[in-house]
């Protein structure tokens, strides 16, 4: 399916719009749908509403309890799908505050409690230096002490032990050199110590023989809830379950290609010597 970012917004007022044209062409009460479909009448509501997006297990119930015809499912279920998914353009984010972006963020990380990232370009800002933090946003316009700050905040939901979480990082993320050679040295110590962290694993994926390979995409798998897929121009998030399975599943690919634990201390300790002898 393609999306049109434009049309992503339109698509959740459609939806309710759609779903209340059906039910009252069936003559049918909320309280008679809600019945149906064994869920509350509130709900129903703020569907129909649009203060609530449904699931598509919610679309998919109202559409069968209205019995409506398969042509207009298709279309519909079609017009969900782009209802639970949102575009975050680049331009927009920056004119709003970047470190609005880390309240989103820390959103996300306040309310799941099991996360994989796959980092295939750079180090996300959860595992990061200082130095690191400053250089990933080096090029964005305006102040941006607010934005290290609250990615350096962040950083402190790794210590909470009733969340895991799981990284993934291919070698060229680890190795881009984003900083001088001695503070990349210390951002891969930085790595090799988060990974003794007991809810807390970090592993990396070495160029060589037998690994899989890209283009690859930075993306973030929260629960089974949401994915959120990095690009160059803006961010999508997903919350149709078939999207976030799809990414799960991914990720365990990647997964299997990482080295982790001591063998990923190791790895990291040899890069970071590369780095170390670069500047004697």
């Amino acid at each position: 399916m393609t999306f049109d970012p434009r049309q992503l917004g339109e698509s959740r007022a459609d939806l309710a719009y759609t779903l209340k044209t059906l039910r009252r062409r069936a003559g049918w009460t909320q309280t008679r749908l809600a019945q149906r479909c064994n869920m509350s009448q509130t709900k129903i509501s703020n569907i129909e509403s649009g203060k609530l997006t449904p699931a598509l297990m919610d679309v998919e119930l109202i559409l069968h309890a209205l019995d409506t015809p398969t042509s207009l499912v298709t279309e519909i279920m079609a017009l969900a799908r782009m209802a639970n998914t949102e575009w975050q353009d680049t331009w927009s984010s920056q004119r709003r505050g970047l470190d609005k972006r880390q309240n989103e963020l820390a959103g996300f990380e306040k309310s799941a409690t099991e996360f994989r990232y796959f980092l295939p370009t750079m180090i996300t800002g959860l595992l990061a230096t200082p130095e690191y933090v400053r250089a990933s946003i080096a090029d964005v316009p305006g102040d941006q002490s607010k934005t290290v700050a609250k990615k350096l905040e962040r950083q402190a939901v790794l210590h909470d032990r009733s969340k895991q979480f799981t990284f993934v990082l291919t070698e060229q993320a680890v190795r881009w050199p984003l900083v001088p050679p001695e503070a990349l040295a210390t951002q891969m110590d930085r790595l090799a110590s988060l990974t003794r962290l007991p809810n807390v694993r970090i592993g990396v994926i070495p160029i060589g023989p037998g690994v899989m390979p890209g283009p690859l995409n930075v993306f973030t798998v929260y629960d089974e809830r949401i994915a959120t897929v990095e690009a160059s121009t803006g961010l999508m998030v997903f919350r149709d379950r078939r999207d976030v399975s799809a990414y799960r599943e991914e990720f365990a690919t990647f997964e299997r290609y990482a080295l982790f634990g001591e063998h990923a201390r190791e790895r990291l300790s040899e890069w970071a010597n590369a780095f170390t002898r670069q500047r004697e």
